[in-house]
């Protein structure tokens, strides 16, 4: 009997160190690296986040730009761009509406004022203007349709595609009753100079998967980061969308006037003036030589 108490007290007395190591009320394992798998997290580690799949749409885009950049020169009247792609399906492809696409080329946006000319005492002055928060300084729409049959109008809100929604939100305080005249009037006028177009049924889709567009670029482009979207459409809904850039670049001479003009404008300023003055003598000495002749 005294064998069998001190066997229980032998017992009692392990049972009481191992929880003593473990901490009170602790279930967790002494060794959990020990184990196959670990229990719980570390207190001391930040907790992972596991982040949803993301949607992949039924169709995608797979395109491509015949040129990623263009070189503005002395000699510039222009460039031409390809754009192609396939649309790329996992499943035959889908019944009812047929598929549209939309390609839009868009240059970095400024901030501009907007003015309105009134005749006044015989002269035209500037009365009233609207502040534009920032407008493309070139934009360009290519579609495989007509833009208001193919396109929903909710779609072309969130996305901005159509030429007005283009304009980003006006900046400062309206004084105007209606900004609508005066951004139709920037947008007739810059497609006067070809710096705004829309090409409705411009890009040729073959068989609701191939599709291409060819868009020309004027001779006064501005520098910058050009960004090229491309739009997969049913049923007005945008389906997918994808991006491209295009590094429009002033290179050779023209590229260092450019530079000597914000970089050094008192030595450009002197320099066109030397200019100026050798044109000038050149062309009196030429007529004089004439003259006499």
């Amino acid at each position: 009997m005294r064998a069998l108490f001190a066997l229980m007290m032998s017992l009692c007395l392990f049972s009481g160190a191992a929880l003593a190591q473990q901490g009170g009320g602790s279930t967790v394992p002494l060794h959990p690296d020990d184990q196959g798998h670990s229990l719980y997290p570390h207190p001391g580690l930040a907790r992972v986040e596991v982040e949803p799949e993301p949607h992949v749409p039924p169709e995608q885009v797979v395109a491509g730009l015949s040129r990623d950049s263009v070189a503005i020169t002395a000699s510039f009247d222009g460039s031409e761009i390809l754009i192609y792609g396939a649309v790329k399906r996992e499943t035959p492809i889908p019944e009812g509406d047929p598929l549209q696409v939309i390609v839009t080329i868009e240059a970095p946006a400024e901030p501009l004022t907007i003015w309105r000319k009134d005749r006044k005492l015989g002269i035209w002055i500037n009365s009233e203007s609207v502040n534009v928060g920032a407008a493309p300084g070139f934009y360009a729409v290519a579609t495989s349709g007509p833009l208001d049959e193919i396109l929903d109008p909710a779609f072309d809100n969130r996305y901005r595609i159509s030429l007005p929604l283009a304009l980003r939100a006006f900046g400062g305080e309206i004084d105007v009753d209606d900004v609508v005249p005066y951004t139709e009037a920037l947008i007739r006028l810059r497609k006067a100079d070809g710096l705004y177009r829309l090409d409705e049924g411009s890009v040729k889709v073959v068989d609701q998967t191939l599709f291409r567009a060819d868009i020309s670029l004027p001779a006064n482009l501005i520098e910058g980061n050009y960004k090229t979207r491309i739009f997969l459409l049913r049923g007005g809904e945008v389906v997918d969308m994808y991006l491209a850039p295009i590094e429009v670049r002033k290179v050779g001479l023209e590229r260092w006037l450019y530079r000597l003009a914000f970089d050094d404008p008192l030595m450009y300023g002197l320099m066109s003036l030397f200019v100026a003055v050798a044109a000038g003598w050149g062309a009196s000495e030429a007529f004089r030589k004439l003259r006499r002749a």
